[in-house]
């Protein structure tokens, strides 16, 4: 007689009421697992993780106790020994810097897998919305409807540019990044890609991680030009080489941290001037450090997470002009404090952590989840398993 798979235990731990549709079909395909779903109560005060409540002490421990499968966005066990069973963690979250030093990851092997790759059509789409309306100055417009007021002069529409032929940098060619050199390259864009290894092969270029089918760019043959470099060299090379708009999309960990600071906006500054002077563009050289003219220079996005990025650094750089604006999913501190100067800057957007959030999230996150667990039955690698020394999915470096 054949056996089949052992009988196993999802704790699924979300903060919303059960999606029953999402359950039941892991219940359907997979009749062996017993799923358990606890729902959240109200998160304690000020408690974050990557913008979301998240509480680690209203699980059971009994509930620990049962699990062999675990899912959550942010609930781990405070202690290993509470779930002494558990063979698998899936986390609804691209990132796990949060969790780099909680036990399951210093003191286990548990498996831990990742939601990374579903979050490039929302957050794609966020890029290029704010994108476009830093770069047309949509605001003036805006602020021209409410007061009923018809201007099509002094918002300076002729002095706007489309995207075609410019140079967008990916900071980071993950799932993300990739989605968006994908929409930037369909409008005529050129893509600098940057990773910290050297990606000199067609195989090193492959994203190896979860990909929606017609997404991304899983070959990794869009970009124009590939950087690599693990020092300030690599880095300042990339961040030389002309771009109009930089996306920060790499991991937090250890070697990211403060990654942007004074030095990195002065690299894209003089990288701008230069273009601008290039282009023929009238350069402002009455001041004692020239400023470019309207609608030149680069933008900066952070969709990875604030600490990243200097917040003194680019507020500095959004105020003399160094920059030409930027958008922030993610800032440092997070939620970003009522007086900083970052919510008055008339060249930033500023947006609660929520570029990655879309309706059909937990759907896509469980589709991943489904995608292991029938790995794991024939014995395959699994998909998005992140690299304890690394601190990611090594696909994302």
């Amino acid at each position: 007689m054949g056996g089949g798979p052992n009988k196993e235990t999802l704790v699924f731990i979300f903060q919303e009421d059960e999606p029953k549709q999402v359950t039941d079909r892991i219940r359907k395909d997979f009749p062996y697992i017993e799923v358990i779903y606890h729902k959240l109560g109200k998160p304690q005060q000020g408690k974050l993780m990557g913008g979301i409540p998240y509480a680690f002490d209203q699980i059971p421990d009994s509930l620990w106790q049962k699990a062999t499968i675990l899912v959550t966005l942010g609930s781990l066990p405070s202690d290993p020994k509470l779930a002494p069973n558990l063979k698998l963690i899936h986390l609804l979250s691209a990132g796990v810097d949060h969790f780099l030093k909680h036990p399951i990851f210093t003191d286990t092997d548990i498996p831990v897998t990742t939601s990374s790759g579903i979050h490039g059509p929302a957050i794609s789409e966020w890029v290029l919305m704010t994108t476009l309306n830093l770069a047309k100055n949509y605001n003036i417009m805006h602020d021209n409807q409410k007061q009923h007021k018809w201007d099509s002069k002094s918002t300076g529409l002729m002095n706007r540019s489309d995207w075609l032929g410019k140079t967008v940098g990916v900071c980071g060619y993950g799932s993300i990044g990739r989605q968006v050199a994908r929409v930037f390259s369909a409008m005529g864009s050129n893509v600098h890609a940057y990773t910290s290894s050297p990606r000199d092969t067609p195989a090193s270029r492959r994203d190896t991680g979860y990909v929606i089918p017609n997404t991304g760019d899983p070959e990794g043959a869009i970009p124009n030009a590939w950087y690599s470099g693990s020092d300030k060299t690599g880095l300042h090379t990339f961040l030389a080489s002309g771009l109009d708009m930089l996306l920060v999309s790499v991991p937090l960990t250890d070697s990211t941290r403060g990654l942007f600071g004074q030095e990195e906006m002065d690299v894209l500054y003089r990288a701008s001037m230069e273009k601008a002077k290039a282009r023929s563009a009238v350069v402002d050289e009455d001041n004692d450090e020239p400023r470019l003219p309207d609608s030149q220079g680069c933008i900066l996005l952070n969709i990875a997470r604030g600490a990243i990025v200097q917040t003194d650094a680019l507020i500095s750089a959004l105020k003399a002009g160094k920059l030409q604006g930027a958008a922030l999913d993610v800032t440092d501190p997070e939620p970003l404090p009522e007086d900083s100067e970052l919510w008055d800057l008339p060249n930033a957007i500023i947006t609660p952590h929520a570029s990655g959030l879309f309706k059909e999230y937990i759907e896509r996150g469980f589709d991943i989840l489904a995608e292991n667990l029938r790995r794991r039955e024939k014995g395959e690698r699994l998909v998005n398993e992140i690299n304890r020394k690394k601190g990611y999915r090594s696909a994302s470096s």
